[in-house]
């Protein structure tokens, strides 16, 4: 049960209070928890943007009002994530360099154009799938997103150096959590759509997307940070939402 805790304490701002320690082991336990949090954050994405339509508002604001929601509920970290992650990527400088960067606290043209375009794409794709009545391919873009932090914290991934949150989690998850909570997504993505193959596609692209975005910023930065674990998280759910609208 901490595990569940520290995960919704972390990722959300429900008055949920984890354990007053966290160590690499009590980081593991929240972090294999994620893509449920994920879940109960989709339903209640979904169930925003059902409020709203109900409501009379266009599906393209509840959109919108439901992605700004998602980032007020998970304290804006992942979006702050992504834009200091494709700021250090567009700097041409060192490690260390890139790393100053991301750290500073500003977002920078490229960062900017990241969130502008994320959330764009998000918003837009909830609003089609609501129109589509695809509540459950809205659940599931969330809920991979939580999916890919998993796979990025995988055993064998390195902290960068003066990582904080990035030093508690990497290397922290077995290669086996990785593949359940994915079979999961892809199970659960079969029934998302009308086309059974569409689900398990964005799946697909989405994890192998965030997963090739890990590796070059591991690469690039000198390990994993929290910011590269929001960055893979908001492009997976953006990648999972704009293909399971196609069709549509």
């Amino acid at each position: 049960m901490n595990g569940i805790r520290l995960a919704l304490s972390w990722l959300t701002v429900l008055p949920v209070r984890g354990p007053e320690e966290v160590d690499r082991a009590a980081a593991a336990r929240a972090i294999g928890w994620a893509p449920a949090v994920g879940i109960l954050l989709g339903c209640a994405t979904a169930g925003l943007v059902w409020v709203l339509g109900l409501a009379g508002a266009p599906w393209l604001l509840a959109g919108f009002v439901a992605v700004a929601g998602l980032a007020l509920i998970t304290r804006g970290m992942h979006i702050d994530g992504l834009a200091d992650t494709m700021d250090g990527l567009g700097s041409y400088g060192p490690p260390e360099r890139a790393r100053e960067i991301m750290k500073s606290g500003g977002a920078g043209p490229f960062g900017v154009a990241a969130l502008v375009f994320a959330i764009a794409v998000q918003a837009v794709s909830f609003a089609a799938l609501a129109g589509a009545g695809r509540w459950l391919a809205v659940v599931v873009a969330v809920a991979v997103g939580r999916v890919a932090v998993v796979l990025a914290c995988r055993r064998g991934i390195e902290a960068a150096p003066g990582a904080g949150f990035g030093a508690l989690v990497a290397g922290t998850q077995p290669v086996a959590a990785g593949v359940v909570w994915s079979g999961i997504a892809l199970v659960a993505a079969v029934f998302a759509t009308g086309d059974h193959w569409q689900g398990p596609v964005a799946v697909f692209a989405a994890l192998g997307l965030a997963g090739v975005l890990v590796r070059h910023c591991v690469r690039r930065f000198g390990g994993l940070n929290g910011d590269v674990l929001g960055a893979a998280l908001e492009v997976s759910v953006a990648v999972a939402a704009g293909i399971l609208t196609f069709g549509v």
